[in-house]
């Protein structure tokens, strides 16, 4: 099928990427709310992935009633350029976690649960098992809460899919980071298809489906806009597009910074592709706003 695709020019004023631009300077969160909540998601040893990633927004989100639990552990199994998270052999699994998961909701006040994980590839369903738990758990104990989740491609395979579709979280969020042709230096141990295939097969079966693609990381214009095509053309409800920023030296190194009036163009086009909703900014991450998205 030929796609006619918009043709985004590039910003005239190039920004250096040796320096960070103004627009994605953000301070460290601190203050009393902030500790107490890292000190009663360690008691419980839970993690979340907006510490894990080190997210500028982790304020923000945790005031507006939105938190990101990260099960499963704080070591994957892959080894992507772009992700703070260690690499390892990771530890026995914490049949507790999704009570603890639970609880942690419901005394945080979270509105909007947001749960993920690190990739388990050795285990033989995933991990899909204790996000199902999970889902169950939180709705128990707390059934006003909306849940979101967001999950690894499990390798392609059906069952651990499946598994967490009829658990029936509110969104079903499955990022797809980058462009396909920079897979294997982003994500070499995921598959492109691995991702439009999940995508596709959850909205089949009803779900809202997320996905969410980082910039910066050497991607071209055509390339952008033929993945967020690609993406349309599975019926992804909720679009996230965010500045990619290298965590450590030894990550991947930032291509380009991406200016805030680009983002703004990019969420109009993707709106016009048929996205439901697009979230399109410098500091947007995968959570960011997650409570207004539905």
């Amino acid at each position: 099928m030929d796609i006619s695709l918009p043709v985004l020019q590039p910003s005239e004023q190039a920004v250096p990427v040796e320096r960070r631009p103004d627009w994605l300077k953000v301070r460290i969160p601190t203050g009393e709310t902030v500790t107490w909540l890292r000190e009663m998601m360690r008691s419980k040893k839970l993690h979340t992935v907006c510490e894990e990633a080190r997210c500028p927004n982790m304020a923000e989100c945790w005031s507006a009633g939105t938190a990101t639990f990260m099960i499963l552990g704080d070591t994957c199994t892959r080894s992507c350029g772009f992700c703070a998270v260690k690499t390892g052999r990771p530890g026995t699994v914490d049949l507790d976690e999704p009570a603890h998961v639970a609880e942690a909701v419901m005394q945080m006040g979270v509105k909007h649960a947001v749960i993920t994980s690190v990739n388990r590839d050795e285990l033989a369903d995933g991990g899909s098992g204790i996000f199902a738990d999970t889902i169950r758990q939180v709705r128990q104990t707390s059934p006003g809460v909306r849940v979101e989740v967001l999950i690894p491609d499990f390798k392609g395979n059906a069952e651990s899919l499946q598994r967490i579709i009829d658990a029936g979280p509110d969104i079903l969020n499955h990022n797809t980071e980058t462009v396909p042709s920079l897979y294997r230096k982003v994500r070499p141990q995921g598959k492109y298809q691995w991702t439009l295939d999940l995508l596709k097969e959850a909205k089949r079966q009803g779900m809202t489906t997320k996905t969410g693609i980082m910039l910066g990381l050497g991607e071209s214009r055509q390339e952008l806009l033929q993945t967020m095509q690609d993406l349309a053309e599975r019926n992804v409800d909720i679009l996230t597009l965010g500045q990619y920023l290298q965590p450590t030296k030894k990550h991947l190194p930032v291509e380009r910074f991406v200016t805030p009036e680009e983002f703004d163009e990019l969420r109009i086009i993707g709106l016009n592709m048929g996205f439901r909703y697009v979230e399109s900014g410098p500091l947007v991450r995968s959570s960011y706003h997650a409570e207004r998205h539905i």
